[in-house]
């Protein structure tokens, strides 16, 4: 397939699905979703979560980007909308990314940092577990997260539907999840969800759950970030959360920075540590490209 074809073909894609978007009324109620176990204090704290950016990177898109709000499935009332970003020049089909907003929604700053992610080359789909709701107040975060906790089944639905988005529409031969707190703890539950299927699983602060029994399905390499001062999740269960992994023989890089605080990966939050944040996703690049980009033998 040549260039100028499989960019052809994009767009008409992306057309496509915005229609089919744009057909959906927004005066229908969304569908609830449910996170996994409980929401953490970190998640739930105003002076250490904020609104703004989600991820550690400040600076422009390496290259020109097609973008648009995508219809990628379906919920009980209405589609599920999200935001997707792809470089405009690739040659060929690129890896996907799902990427998983934290309590806040997906807000512009999600969107910025899925552009950056689709910058690095990928095809990055941001999903929308709060049915088109997005909070500018911890307040209105707390009640659309409980809101989500209250259908467990619709938010794997949705995240499901993610996957198959990015496989059967934008081609991507492999697909990994990376989320950010409440998108962490997601993150976690898409790569059980999908254990054979994901090629890729990073997590951010969010809660660990699954039974040992559970995570040892997983087939896919981990990485997952933590905070040493994080009382929500604490280093004990961390260590436990590597020890079960790796004793299952799972291929898991588990991080804990001893003084950073949840929420160190977001610039504008009250708990922003520089060092850990720049480190951090500098892994998560290395870990994504050797794992989503890189041909298996």
């Amino acid at each position: 397939m040549s260039k100028r074809t499989l960019i052809a073909k994009r767009l008409v894609l992306f057309a496509a699905w915005a229609l089919l978007g744009a057909g959906c009324s927004n005066s229908t109620p969304p569908p609830d979703a449910k996170p996994m176990g409980t929401p953490s204090a970190a998640q739930t704290k105003p002076a250490e979560r904020t609104q703004n950016v989600s991820a550690p990177v400040v600076a422009p898109p390496k290259a020109p980007l097609l973008e648009q709000e995508v219809a990628y499935g379906e919920a009980e009332k209405r589609n599920l909308v999200g935001f997707l970003a792809m470089p405009g020049d690739a040659a060929e089909p690129l890896p996907g990314i799902i990427v998983i907003h934290e309590w806040w929604g997906l807000n512009d700053s999600i969107k910025k940092m899925t552009r950056r992610l689709a910058s690095e080359g990928y095809v990055a789909l941001a999903v929308d577990l709060y049915g088109g709701a997005t909070a500018d107040t911890p307040d209105k975060a707390r009640t659309l997260m409980a809101a989500l906790v209250s259908d467990q089944d619709a938010a794997r639905a949705n995240l499901k539907q993610a996957y198959d988005y990015l496989a059967k529409y934008a081609l991507a031969p492999r697909i990994g999840s990376v989320g950010w707190a409440l998108g962490g703890g997601w993150s976690l539950q898409t790569a059980l969800m999908l254990p054979d299927q994901l090629r890729a699983m990073v997590m951010y602060y969010g809660p660990i759950s699954g039974r040992d029994s559970e995570l040892a399905t997983l087939g896919m390499p981990v990485l997952a970030f933590f905070a040493g001062l994080d009382e929500s999740i604490p280093v004990r269960d961390v260590q436990k959360f590597r020890s079960t992994l790796l004793k299952a023989g799972k291929p898991a890089e588990i991080i804990i920075y001893p003084k950073a605080q949840a929420g160190f990966a977001n610039p504008d939050g009250g708990t922003y540590d520089e060092q850990a944040a720049t480190e951090s996703w500098q892994k998560m690049l290395s870990f994504l490209a050797e794992n989503l980009r890189t041909k298996p033998h």
